[in-house]
């Protein structure tokens, strides 16, 4: 992993916190479908980031972090709704929800950079 890709080294590390939310969330109370949902999507996020750097054309990577951002909007859902259903405390979704913030303007932003080098409106 490049040490100085910022979108790689943060999508993979939120994952890592995905991870531990899960087996939480899975081990100690017991959720099993959101926790799953949760798993997915914040995992994806960065394995489709890793997709996008190996992209053979600019749209390609464009459509490869469009499917990141999604992701991403997916994974705060599904934290928010962990959140306010009370299966994880307010802090930790908080923790989670900061850094998801952080990931998903980086990756509009560059989804945004994207759109202005290719031409796409909207």
């Amino acid at each position: 992993m490049k040490k100085n890709n910022v979108v790689q080294t943060k999508s993979f590390d939120f994952a890592l916190k995905i991870i531990e939310i899960y087996k939480y969330l899975k081990e100690e109370k017991r959720e099993f479908i959101m926790s799953k949902q949760l798993l997915r999507s914040g995992t994806s996020v960065g394995a489709n980031i890793e997709e996008a750097i190996g992209a053979q054309t600019d749209k390609d990577f464009f459509m490869k972090i469009t499917i990141s951002y999604k992701e991403m909007r997916e994974t705060i859902y599904w934290i928010k709704l962990l959140k306010f259903s009370y299966y994880l405390e307010k802090e930790k979704a908080d923790y989670l929800l900061n850094d998801a913030d952080e990931l998903i303007r980086i990756i509009g932003s560059i989804q945004k950079t994207l759109k202005i080098k290719l031409g796409i409106s909207k």
